[in-house]
């Protein structure tokens, strides 16, 4: 009999954390008896919105890039992104010694902005016209670059995982672990982690109603495109599931819930006003989804991944200034 291996081991997200050690926050676990009590169960929430570049993308794209040659550092790294993958990929290249060109929306979004500032060169492209993968593939073949995408890619799954590695270290097994779904990186990575060191653990993703294209992959029992969502979680505006990714989860997830954008609004302002903690839409949407019940049935203890905060003043405001 044959078998076939995992696209993603254990081991591998050990080896990241072991290659981003130093390097990458060991970010806080944060606690609070109000959320306690309003979810009926013991949260554990684990902040990567106080990562390096304000979200967890930063684990991947230097673990990525943290294995290219010495050669391959020197000729550059290409990524595409809508923003925290851009900050993670320019910061990953300069902390590297490399450079790195980003293939971003037009016009980018305000999340966007700090990789110019970390020295990427920054191409444009229109998300409902384009391909941007095929724009920062052309790119990097053109010029000798590495291609570092934004989920589908092992050594990037990997280095997302070390974020539940490092919760169930603090806080022991979860009966449940919940984070957010965009490309599917994250929970795959994070899957992996949990389910190899505890099998019993949950794992369920949070999508946007507009952006479901995991639930229905996996319902489909295949890859699934939809519409280009449009949510004001912008990092989860994801119209397919990637292929590494979806092997992973369709393996390991326990299932799929959606949160509506007001239900992610409202986690926001929760979050500020009594976590006193600041996170972008797509941060928030684990926490939408526990306080708006959708965890059923609902465990006794579980981890939430606030998976980023990279949102400005403006923008929160404007979405968090007047409740529903």
């Amino acid at each position: 009999m044959t078998t076939t291996a995992p696209p993603l081991t254990l081991d591998d997200v050990r080896a990241a954390a072991a290659r981003i050690e130093g390097v990458a926050h060991r970010t806080p676990v944060l606690r609070s008896r109000t959320l306690d009590a309003l979810a009926g169960a013991e949260v554990h929430l684990k902040c990567e919105n106080q990562q390096r570049v304000g979200a967890f993308k930063f684990r991947g794209a230097y673990h990525a890039a943290s294995r290219l040659t010495p050669a391959q550092l020197a000729r550059g790294i290409a990524a595409y992104s809508s923003g925290n993958h851009a900050q993670a990929v320019a910061l990953a290249a300069r902390e590297l010694g490399s450079t790195a060109v980003i293939v971003m929306p037009a016009p980018p979004p305000p999340n966007g902005a700090p990789a110019a500032g970390y020295g990427a060169e920054i191409v444009t492209y229109d998300r409902y016209r384009e391909d941007r993968a095929a724009i920062a593939e052309a790119l990097a073949a053109e010029r000798g670059l590495a291609l570092i995408p934004p989920y589908d890619h092992p050594h990037v799954v990997a280095g997302q995982g070390t974020a539940a590695l490092e919760l169930v270290e603090e806080t022991g097994p979860l009966d449940a672990l919940i984070a957010p779904v965009g490309g599917g990186g994250l929970i795959a990575g994070c899957a992996t982690a949990v389910k190899g060191l505890h099998p019993a653990t949950r794992v369920v993703g949070v999508e946007p109603e507009a952006g479901d294209d995991t639930r229905r992959s996996l319902e489909a029992g295949r890859r699934v495109t939809v519409p280009v969502p449009r949510t004001i979680a912008d990092g989860q505006a994801v119209a397919t599931p990637g292929e590494l990714t979806f092997a992973v989860n369709r393996r390991l997830l326990d299932g799929i819930v959606l949160v509506s954008d007001d239900e992610i609004r409202d986690a926001m302002r929760f979050a500020f006003e009594r976590l006193k903690t600041v996170l972008e839409p797509s941060g928030a949407t684990g926490l939408a989804a526990l306080l708006n019940g959708r965890i059923d049935p609902l465990p006794r203890r579980i981890g939430v991944v606030l998976s980023g905060g990279n949102v400005d003043a403006a923008r929160f405001a404007e979405l968090c200034g007047t409740p529903r």
